[in-house]
């Protein structure tokens, strides 16, 4: 059996521009690097956003199930569906994320698909690809660096550098970057202050690109970052530094999508990469677009399962982009289902129907989750070759019963044939339900109101307990005018509530508001429950112990 790599390898790309062609777009609306990657142009760019607003397409959702450590395959449904509906003659276009080299170099590996359902380059995709991710890395750091500079150089904006809020970054997982002291050396190396880095992709400047538009909003939103506050307890934006300009100039092509292919040939748009457990978990508001424009039906997903990711995607994204979804898929394997109903990981390769049953718990709560957005729904189930017919039987009934439809996705080892009736399924929820998309909450009610409504509604806990530190922030917020902002939740990815070990449906118990941080420019709130860090760290063995590249430049041990 090929490794994905090894498949990868034997994959004949198309040039770029033949991918672009079937999709209507031509050699001036492209910028390339290299034969298989390419920017959308900003002119072209500005045309296609004017074609979404006159020509939406289908917009569906792919999200997840609890997953296991080693996630459940989203990313490889996502691009199986998007090429199976290219299969049964439908014009798809797929919107994803960009990966992120923490989880590349850590515990997941690379995050484009698997098997036969992946996207290429696969092996730039994972790496370095166009350079995204660093332009936000270094926007992160500039921004730092003139902060810490003003302070030393008079500080005539007043700031107490105790009250500095914004962190640097870097995309890789270091806890030893978690808490840091800069300044240190005497009066010419700066003024000493505690100081903190987050994973880039839970940066606000991340945030900020995926929820762009134009330069021109860039801009404002940039301006609008908070950076801390004065002696006299005042706000000190960004753009009181007066370096807006430079931080935009930094991020001018990164705010531009980029379009690659699968291996089947279909379109994709990999633009933006946001972590779902801690910042907002979804693909560019700009690669989407143009995913709508160019596509009758666009394939896009939400990281991790549908209490992160997903309601993420409905409260944040889609209320500032005027999204409105057509359909949500729901990923879901056999062996989530039997750790959820209480195996060991070490345990999940043999047949347990009895566990299925009872981890199924899990994924009814993100099928009632996902309803309460008005976006009708079905479960893809992806398919190993160890789970059982008895285990398989067992999920078809449960999702029978609650009125929902069950499709195998087979697409890991057959590509698209093996999500052809995924597709078909999908193609008849659009067709024969009237999504009546609408977010969770009203935008209107209070920060901690907001933060009930997703501890009771999505979390299932019964109440919320906000720190005082927390409390504090909340009303100085509010009274900043920012009340009407959407709460972005940062927690575990392991459980539907804020503690890592609660497998299952977790019920009845207190959900936990340790602290808030505004995100003024990105336009919403963080609330970081539990023990929740924006900076990973690796694991004892990590990933990064079996990559390799021979002098050809080969890569192996990319997965």
């Amino acid at each position: 059996m090929l490794s994905d790599i090894e498949i990868v390898q034997k994959n004949i790309m198309e040039p770029i521009s033949v991918i672009a062609h079937k999709i209507g777009l031509g050699e001036g609306d492209l910028d390339y690097y290299g034969k298989y990657k390419a920017k959308i142009s900003l002119a072209s760019l500005k045309k296609l956003q004017s074609q979404f607003i006159n020509k939406p397409g289908k917009l569906i959702l792919v999200t997840a199930i609890t997953p296991t450590p080693a996630g459940e395959g989203k990313s490889t449904v996502s691009i199986g569906l998007g090429d199976g509906l290219n299969r049964i003659g439908k014009k798809a276009v797929i919107a994803l994320r960009e990966p992120s080299l923490g989880p590349c170099f850590g515990i997941k590996g690379g995050a484009c698909g698997g098997g036969y359902s992946q996207i290429v380059p696969m092996e730039d995709i994972n790496l370095h690809f166009t350079g995204d991710i660093h332009a936000v890395s270094i926007t992160t750091n500039l921004i730092a660096s003139l902060i810490d500079n003003h302070i030393q150089q008079g500080n005539s904006l007043n700031i107490d550098p105790r009250t500095v809020t914004w962190k640097r970054c870097v995309d890789l997982n270091d806890r030893a970057l978690r808490n840091v002291i800069v300044g240190l050396g005497g009066r010419t190396e700066g003024v000493p202050r505690e100081d903190n880095f987050t994973i880039a992709v839970a940066s606000e400047i991340m945030a900020i690109l995926c929820l762009s538009r134009s330069i021109a909003e860039l801009k404002e939103k940039l301006g609008n970052i908070i950076v801390g506050y004065t002696y006299d307890k005042e706000t000190v934006y960004f753009r009181d530094l007066k370096c807006v300009g430079a931080a935009a100039a930094l991020l001018k092509d990164a705010i531009r999508p980029n379009l690659v292919q699968t291996l089947e040939k279909t379109p994709v748009f990999v633009h933006g990469g946001p972590f779902a457990n801690i910042a907002h978990g979804c693909n560019s508001l700009n690669a989407t677009m143009c995913a709508l424009a160019l596509g009758d039906y666009v394939v896009t997903e939400a990281g991790f399962a549908a209490d992160l990711g997903a309601e993420k995607f409905f409260d944040i994204k889609c209320r500032v982009g005027g999204l409105q979804p057509s359909a949500v898929v729901i990923v879901a394997t056999v062996r989530a289902l039997k750790m959820h109903g209480g195996v060991a990981l070490s345990e999940l390769h043999a047949s347990d129907p009895e566990a299925v049953r009872t981890g199924f718990e899990n994924l009814s709560v993100h099928i009632e989750n996902v309803k309460k957005f008005g976006v009708p729904a079905l479960v893809a189930l992806n398919r190993f070759t160890g789970d059982s017919e008895e285990e398989i039987s067992v999920v078809t009934d449960l999702c029978k019963k609650m009125g929902v439809e069950l499709c195998l996705s087979e697409a890991w080892g057959k590509g698209s044939a093996g999500a052809e009736t995924l597709a078909k399924s999908v193609v008849d929820l659009c067709e024969s339900w009237e999504a009546r998309f609408s977010p969770l909450y009203d935008a209107q009610l209070s920060l901690t109101e907001k933060l009930k409504t997703l501890a009771k509604e999505i979390y299932r806990a019964d109440s919320v307990d906000i720190a005082p530190k927390a409390l504090k922030k909340i009303a100085q917020y509010e009274e900043q005018g920012f009340g009407s902002l959407p709460i972005c939740v940062a927690k575990t990815q392991n459980s539907i509530s804020h503690e890592k070990t609660w497998r299952g449906a977790p019920k009845g118990y207190v959900f936990p508001i340790r602290d808030v941080q505004l995100y003024a420019g990105a336009g919403f709130v963080v609330a970081f429950a539990g023990d929740i860090m924006t900076m990973p760290g690796l694991p004892k063995i990590p990933a990064a112990q079996n990559i390799d590249v021979d002098d050809q430049g080969n890569i192996s041990g990319l997965f």
